[in-house]
C-alpha cells in the first residue's frame, strides 16, 4: 500500500520551481549563501564559483567564509555558541537563503527549516543531480511554497538559473521601472 499523499504532494522527479517574482528586492541583496562545513566539501569549486557570481550581480554574501578552505577552523575559533548566534542574526537579516545542498549537512537542515517554518523568506536549494541520492528526502521531497528546488548538473546551469531569477540591482530597478 502506498503511503498517503500529504500536502497534496505527488511523488514525481524532482522539479525545479519556478522562483517566484518576489524573489527579488529593487536593490542588491544580502544573500546568505550555506554550504556544508563539516560534512562533504568535494564541490567547493562550485560553491565558491556561485559565491562569486553573486558578488558579480552586486549582492553581498554574509557568509562568504564558508568557501574558505579554512571554514572549518574558522567556525571553531568561537564557542558554539557564538557561532549559533552569529548565523541566526545573519539569516533574521539576510533577504535570500541560497544553498549548496550536495554535501549533506545537519547545519543546512536546520538553516532552511528555521527560515521556511518562521519567515515568509525564500530559500532556493541547490543540488547536483548525481548525487542526489545523498540528500535528505526532506530537501528533495521539499515542497514548501517559498522554497525553490534547483537539481543541477553544471555550474552553468546554476549561473543560468541565478541570471534569471534573482537579478542584479540596476537590471532589477529597470525591470520594476513603470
Amino acid at each position: 500500500m502506498a503511503a498517503p499523499l500529504l500536502f497534496h504532494s505527488q511523488r514525481h522527479a524532482p522539479k525545479v520551481t519556478a522562483a517566484r517574482p518576489s524573489i527579488g528586492y529593487p536593490g542588491n541583496m544580502k544573500i546568505y549563501f550555506g554550504f556544508t562545513v563539516a560534512g562533504d566539501r568535494s564541490i567547493i569549486a562550485t560553491a565558491r564559483r556561485v559565491v562569486q557570481f553573486l558578488e558579480d550581480l552586486g549582492h553581498e554574501v554574509l557568509t562568504r567564509h564558508l568557501v574558505s578552505d579554512d571554514a572549518w577552523e574558522a567556525d571553531r575559533s568561537i564557542s558554539p555558541q557564538d557561532v549559533f548566534r552569529r548565523d541566526m542574526a545573519w539569516l533574521d537579516q539576510c533577504d535570500l537563503f541560497i544553498a549548496e545542498v550536495s554535501g549533506s549537512s545537519f547545519g543546512l537542515g536546520y538553516e532552511a527549516g528555521y527560515l521556511l517554518g518562521a519567515t515568509a523568506r525564500q530559500v532556493v536549494l541547490l543540488y547536483q543531480r548525481e548525487l542526489e541520492k545523498n540528500v535528505s528526502l526532506l530537501i528533495t521531497g521539499n515542497t514548501h511554497a517559498n522554497c525553490t528546488l534547483v537539481p543541477y548538473g553544471t555550474v552553468e546551469e546554476i549561473e543560468t538559473f541565478l541570471n534569471n531569477n534573482v537579478l542584479d540591482g540596476e537590471r532589477k530597478k529597470k525591470a520594476l521601472a513603470p
